[in-house]
């Protein structure tokens, strides 16, 4: 188990806005000999493409962050943000990561788009239901980025009826028609996207979105982890990522 000092879990709870007793327990310390990979919920599909081998864990980075903290057994971190790989890397509980790839906000509306959204100035309309992440995610963190560019942050967030853990259930959500609205990366839209319809950000309030991947302190297979991060920065593995509707690392 990776020991940590308290200034450490003092610091991921601050960046988080997190209790002690609300982060997440560490996942299964088996090891089946298999590189494990904490992956952010938005590289659900596009891992397992470029490796069907490792053992994939996939959710908030925020959450991911904190199991490797608490001990989860981890060889690679791929968050969906610089925020928490950093501060790991600062601490000593990963190595220095690096950037690999680049997503884009967007909003999802239900396909029959039952409140008529049709621009960023819409989702301030009293009664219109928009779910967004929680700001610990990166995703949620990016979402409100966009809001106060927009100078719409307090009048979108009355209407916010739901924050949700990752981008996932975000799409979910929109998908099933319980939310007028979601922000959510533009690369999970993609698989829903008979489901749902998309509402452009204007470019001026796109935030940067720069995906940063490491690997763990003590992890078990270092040699396949640096393999593994190797694949994604290759022109395969980053075509792949193009191919799922990523930007190449900047």
């Amino acid at each position: 188990m990776h020991r940590y000092s308290i200034p450490f879990l003092g610091a991921l709870v601050a960046l988080s806005g997190a209790s002690v007793a609300a982060l997440p327990a560490p996942a299964a310390q088996t090891d089946s000999g298999r590189l494990a990979v904490f992956g952010a919920a938005s590289l659900t599909e596009v891992l397992p493409k470029l490796d069907t081998r490792p053992r994939y864990s996939f959710a908030g980075s925020d959450q991911l962050a904190a199991q490797i903290l608490l001990g989860a057994r981890a060889d690679v971190f791929a968050a969906a943000s610089p925020k928490y790989p950093e501060l790991l890397y600062k601490q000593g509980h990963c190595g220095k990561p690096v950037a690999f790839a680049t997503n884009a906000l967007t909003v999802v509306v239900p396909h029959s788009n039952p409140a008529g959204i049709h621009s960023m100035t819409d989702l301030t309309r009293s009664g219109v239901k928009v779910v967004i992440a929680d700001r610990r995610v990166p995703v949620g963190a990016y979402t409100r980025q966009v809001l106060q560019k927009l100078g719409i942050e307090e009048a979108v967030l009355r209407n916010v009826v739901s924050e949700e853990t990752d981008v996932k259930a975000v799409v979910a959500k929109v998908a099933l028609g319980e939310a007028d609205a979601g922000f959510v990366y533009a690369t999970d839209a993609r698989p829903v996207q008979a489901k749902v319809l998309r509402v452009a950000i204007p470019a001026r309030a796109q935030p940067l979105v720069v995906y940063e991947v490491g690997v763990v302190k003590d992890a078990r297979h270092p040699l396949a982890a640096r393999r593994f991060i190797a694949k994604l920065l290759s022109p395969r593995g980053q075509a792949l990522l193009v191919r799922y509707g990523f930007g190449r690392k900047p």
